[in-house]
């Protein structure tokens, strides 16, 4: 039976809600087509009596959250027992890319912040190495020239888009996004490094070392995937 992806992200998003989120608890809320499921969930847990306030990792998802009528409190106001979110691609180490909505900078903070970190997506974002997908980084408006420079200087080859092009993107720190096509790579944390060295880059959409748990929905189900697991093929 073939399952629409809409139905996958809402599954996913679903069952992470129904495992760790808990009354009482503050959560971390994704920015994305997959989290949005997430929300939506919370929000129906809420409005069911549960006090569950959350932290939100763009002015997008507080404004689902306000429509869904979750609360919504400060990074930090109190501790974050669990961060649900998606992601662009993930490796079998849970390296992952993320930053297709621009929100990355936001996403890490809370990636980081919470006590378990829950990545829901469906099959389709399961790669055995990172860069299929163009790598978001985070810069500093005035820089945006220096960064391109270096970049393509550093990694011959790659190809740099500035997103939203004669409409530029505008993150809601004020930030221009890059997408930087490079290609399959076998490092993550190498090649983070090597784009925050970069003076007046903020964050790069590589996140590694964060994930606790990977939530991969399928026509078959959502299932945990093992860390190290090679991605199933179709």
């Amino acid at each position: 039976m073939t399952v629409s992806q809409d139905a996958l992200k809402k599954a996913a998003g679903e069952a992470a809600v129904e495992r760790f989120v808990r009354d009482g608890t503050c959560i971390g809320l994704g920015t994305g087509t997959t989290a949005y499921y997430a929300i939506r969930r919370v929000g129906e847990r809420v409005a069911a009596g549960e006090s569950i306030v959350a932290v939100g990792t763009s002015a997008a998802t507080e404004a689902l959250c306000r429509e869904a009528g979750v609360p919504i409190v400060p990074l930090l106001a109190q501790p974050i027992d669990v961060a649900i979110d998606g992601a662009d691609e993930v490796a079998p180490d849970f390296a992952l890319t993320k930053g297709g909505g621009g929100a990355l900078f936001r996403e890490k903070s809370v990636a980081l912040a919470a006590a378990t970190f829950v990545v829901i997506v469906d099959e389709s974002k399961l790669v055995d190495k990172l860069g299929a997908f163009a790598t978001p980084v985070e810069v500093v408006p005035f820089a945006l020239p220096w960064v391109e420079r270096e970049i393509a200087r550093i990694f011959p080859g790659a190809a740099l888009r500035r997103r939203g092009g004669d409409a530029p993107f505008v993150t809601d720190n004020g930030n221009a996004i890059l997408d930087c096509a490079f290609g399959l790579f076998d490092d993550p944390a190498a090649r983070t490094a090597a784009l925050l060295a970069i003076h007046g880059v903020v964050d790069v959409g590589i996140f590694t070392g964060l994930a606790d748990v990977v939530m991969v929905a399928s026509s078959a189900g959502v299932r945990d995937l093992e860390r190290g697991a090679a991605p199933a093929k179709a």
